[in-house]
């Protein structure tokens, strides 16, 4: 199976900034669409960004011209740079890849919806 592991999350005061990244394993893999999650406390885990992989941005209102999202294909990596962080932006966040497809064994496989482990955001006011 396909890991997403994410890294860069921490502690940081109102108006500041984080970026926390997030690499698939393995070689050879091809993903779609890969995108942030975010859940705080109490609450339902909401889309932040998404990005295509021909790079085609999507983001949660709240967060345009604050928060951008990127990858490196060669690397199977997606970035979210966060500026101008606010204590509404703490939250677990989640990395996604809608889907991976990779050859092993001689096989093809494909699989959908990752996960990553997630990495905490704490914004201090």
């Amino acid at each position: 199976q396909v890991q997403l592991v994410e890294s860069g999350g921490g502690l940081v005061q109102a108006g500041g900034s984080l970026n926390v990244s997030c690499a698939a394993s393995g070689s050879g893999i091809t993903i779609n669409a890969m995108g942030w999650y975010r859940q705080a406390p109490g609450k339902q885990r909401e889309l932040v960004a998404t990005i295509t992989a021909g790079g085609i941005t999507n983001y949660l209102d709240s967060v345009k011209g604050r928060f951008t999202i990127s990858r490196d294909n060669a690397k199977n990596t997606v970035y979210l740079q966060m500026n101008s962080l606010k204590p509404e932006d703490t939250a677990v966040y989640y990395c996604n890849a809608d889907s991976v497809a990779y050859w092993s064994a001689g096989y093809f496989h494909r699989e959908y919806d990752r996960w990553g482990q997630g990495t905490q955001v704490t914004v201090s006011s």
